[in-house]
């Protein structure tokens, strides 16, 4: 047998070691990963079972003769361990339930009203000037049908079938808008 590998009994008795490690420092090594958990139990036993993973791969430390227990070592790697959890959590983002999603403020999509305005832009051109002159004045300017009609040198009665007209036209040009333009 060369050097390296290993056996069933060496397999058998590193989890025999491992066992008793867990019965003899288990309870105490958990108190500590509590508190250091802020009581999450489940973050703590996960703690427990990554310690306990650290002390099977390196069993040379659990041997050494310079002292008298390996529960400091123990609950050192715990430690370690826990506080190395934590700046992980504490440099990802927080994570948001589906809760959180449904109830928060839904913001406008800028993309949407940006291509509306490039599809109403695109169906006024197609209307004729008197129309669109009468259309920008009352509807895009915000002037009244009388400065509308002032400023165009027309009759208040034709800037208003002008403006009935040209919204028409465009409810056929735009028909998903069509809600938008009554």
């Amino acid at each position: 047998m060369t050097a390296g590998t290993t056996t069933l009994t060496d397999v058998t008795t590193a989890e025999h070691e491992l066992a008793a490690l867990q019965r003899e420092h288990g309870r105490p090594l958990f108190a500590l990963l509590l508190r250091l958990c802020d009581g999450d139990r489940q973050r703590a036993e996960d703690l427990v079972q990554e310690t306990l993973v650290r002390a099977w791969q390196h069993p040379e430390a659990l041997r050494a003769d310079t002292f008298d227990s390996v529960r400091p070592w123990l609950m050192t790697v715990g430690r370690r361990l826990a506080i190395d959890a934590r700046r992980a959590r504490q440099a990802r983002p927080a994570e948001v339930g589906d809760a959180v999603l449904e109830n928060s403020r839904v913001i406008a999509d800028h993309a949407e009203r940006s291509a509306a305005t490039l599809d109403v832009r695109q169906a006024v051109k197609t209307l004729t000037p008197e129309h669109r002159e009468v259309l920008v004045l009352v509807y895009f300017h915000g002037a009244s049908v009388a400065e509308a009609a002032e400023t165009l040198g027309i009759p208040a009665g034709t800037v208003k079938s002008r403006a009935y007209y040209a919204l028409r036209a465009l409810r056929r040009v735009l028909p998903g808008y069509a809600a938008d333009l009554r």
